[in-house]
């Protein structure tokens, strides 16, 4: 099979879809990768690496878009550039389609195209072993950055996050206790702050203390017990996530006038549309702003700050599912994988998920 891997658009974006090795692993199959020239250089991937791995380099982004039957991708390519996808062509990424424009959407259709969500592959029991790999990295990531938010010279109230001796340290208010939330607490713990986790389900919070075996607080998410944790909370830390589907709506633009002034909000969510009403997406250089007196960060690609260690995590997740689809073939491979045919939205043009065909004003089957 073809194979391609074209570079990230979006802004700060410095991962790619596989590294040289993964592709190596395709290569000594006898498939054809096609990668983007200059599209691993951001993870510390040159062209010459991928070259030796087999790969053949795409010298255009058109080449990197068209010679492939199979695209994989951290981002999709740009709505502008859907007209470019090769009809009944598969793309492999984080689509987040619930936020897409629906005219978007029927272009994809129109083309029929497949479109594979890695955010939503998931198997029997609810684990998403791409999403995971991506959200144990921003878990951490986001603990180290929002201690950074909390000094003076970032804009923080100027507290440090662990403490000091005779010091009470930094108050973290986890919303969400899926892998992400679990990363940032378990991070949040070692380096000393305290940390209240809230989410909707008392049986994931049950789940998540057994699994951190660290001391934190939980409660459930009820409006009443967010309000009451925002009022002491130094950063706040949205983690909240409904896979292949829109993050619900959390905290309310009212709810920040009960936080204390300089207060930080980290919304991890906002890829999926934020969980703060005050959110909206941010990017390097510049990623906060600041609502009500509360500091804002919302930086959807947290984990290419770490690209090198987020490409490799993402290999790792992502190879097995590009190797079966490469040597099964498309039809095959969803036969073949459950948790594959979890992530599919549209499959040559036909839409697969309820809530999709209701914003194209399809209805239901």
């Amino acid at each position: 099979m073809d194979i391609g891997i074209p570079q990230g658009t979006r802004n700060r974006e410095h991962r790619v879809g596989l590294t040289p090795l993964g592709v190596k692993a395709l290569t000594q199959k006898g498939h054809r990768v096609f990668v983007e020239s200059g599209a691993g250089v951001g993870a510390g991937h040159p062209d010459a690496d991928y070259e030796s791995a087999g790969a053949r380099i795409a010298f255009s982004r058109s080449e990197a878009l068209g010679r492939g039957d199979l695209l994989v991708a951290v981002q999709p390519p740009e709505p502008r550039e859907f007209g470019q996808l090769v009809p009944r062509q598969t793309v492999l990424a984080f689509w987040h389609p619930a936020l897409a424009h629906p005219e978007d959407v029927r272009v994809l259709v129109e083309r029929s195209i497949t479109v594979l969500g890695l955010e939503a592959i998931e198997d029997g029991e609810g684990h998403a072993p791409v999403l995971t790999s991506m959200s144990e990295i921003a878990g951490a990531l986001a603990v180290s950055v929002g201690a950074s938010l909390l000094l003076n010279e970032f804009g923080g109230k100027g507290i440090l996050l662990g403490g000091a001796p005779g010091v009470a340290p930094a108050n973290l208010m986890i919303v969400g206790a899926g892998v992400l939330g679990r990363s940032a607490a378990r991070t949040a713990v070692g380096m000393g702050a305290e940390v209240t986790l809230l989410d909707v389900s008392v049986s994931r919070l049950r789940e998540a203390l057994r699994d951190l075996r660290v001391p934190v607080t939980t409660y459930v998410a009820t409006r009443p017990n967010l309000e009451k944790v925002l009022a002491y909370a130094d950063l706040v830390l949205g983690a909240v996530a409904i896979h292949g589907e829109r993050a619900p709506v959390l905290v309310t633009r009212s709810m920040l006038k009960l936080m204390k002034p300089r207060s930080v909000i980290m919304d991890l969510s906002i890829d999926m549309g934020g969980c703060v009403e005050t959110s909206r997406p941010t990017s390097f250089p510049n990623p906060t702003y600041e609502v009500d007196g509360i500091l804002h960060f919302c930086v959807p690609n947290l984990p290419s700050t770490a690209a090198r260690t987020a490409t490799h995590a993402l290999t790792s997740a992502v190879l097995p599912y590009v190797t079966s689809i490469a040597d099964l073939g498309l039809e095959a491979a969803l036969r073949t994988l459950a948790d594959l045919r979890a992530g599919l939205y549209l499959e040559r043009g036909e839409v697969r998920r309820d809530w999709l065909r209701r914003s194209l004003g399809q209805g239901r089957d």
